[in-house]
């Protein structure tokens, strides 16, 4: 896969540095050349110093047979237009911005372009993190209806199947990790001592899920 990354803060210069090391074909942009030699020696990428919403720069990134553009710079405007000049004129199949003001997200979505906050991820972790007992949700699914929900099993549990947990409904045990060792269950898989379930749980089956968790301590 042919990757250009354009600009390169932490989150870009991290991005450029990992997907090098996984062996993808990186190419990363960025006007400062400073930052591009801070990649360090062990970056095998590429490397192309210039403004991202040059298109003669994204020509020089190889963007006409680039997989995936993720539009990192410090600025909404600058990641927009880039993703919006990848997708509409050099039709790259993944592209990706980063936005610090995520109000317009879905439109972007609409149009093709996934945006990243990590600020929206930051406030979004806090507060999990400030409310956790004893699941914390991993993962979104489509605009929330579906939550991949993380939770250690609660004593009284300890012992029963999966197949007890599905039972309240619209919830399915997707993983259990037990002595770090994780694995797909079967519904007859046996809960034990310090398992923790990874579980799909529909909005409508949280209040649920989370009393079958607070009745088992």
């Amino acid at each position: 896969m042919n990757v250009i990354v354009v600009g390169l803060g932490r989150m870009g210069t991290g991005l450029a540095r990992k997907l090098d090391r996984q062996g993808y074909n990186v190419c990363a942009v960025d006007q400062d050349p400073e930052r591009l030699e801070l990649l360090g020696d062990g970056f095998a990428g590429r490397k192309v110093c210039g403004v991202g919403i040059d298109r003669d720069v994204l020509e020089k990134a190889g963007i006409e047979r680039a997989s995936a553009v993720v539009s990192c710079t410090t600025s909404d405007e600058t990641n927009i237009v880039i993703a919006r000049i990848a997708r509409d004129s050099y039709r790259v199949p993944r592209v990706i911005a980063r936005m610090y003001d995520v109000s317009k997200a879905e439109t972007y979505r609409r149009l093709g372009i996934q945006t990243i906050s990590t600020t929206d991820w930051g406030v979004r972790r806090a507060c999990e993190l400030l409310t956790y007992h004893q699941q914390d949700s991993v993962l979104a699914v489509g605009t929330g209806e579906v939550q991949i929900v993380r939770a250690d099993v609660p004593t009284l549990l300890e012992g029963h199947t999966v197949r007890e947990i599905s039972a309240i409904g619209e919830v399915k045990v997707v993983a259990v990790s037990h002595n770090s060792q994780t694995s797909i269950p079967t519904e007859g898989t046996v809960l034990g001592h310090g398992d923790v379930v990874y579980a799909a749980v529909a909005s409508s089956a949280q209040e649920k899920f989370a009393h079958m968790l607070g009745k088992s301590e």
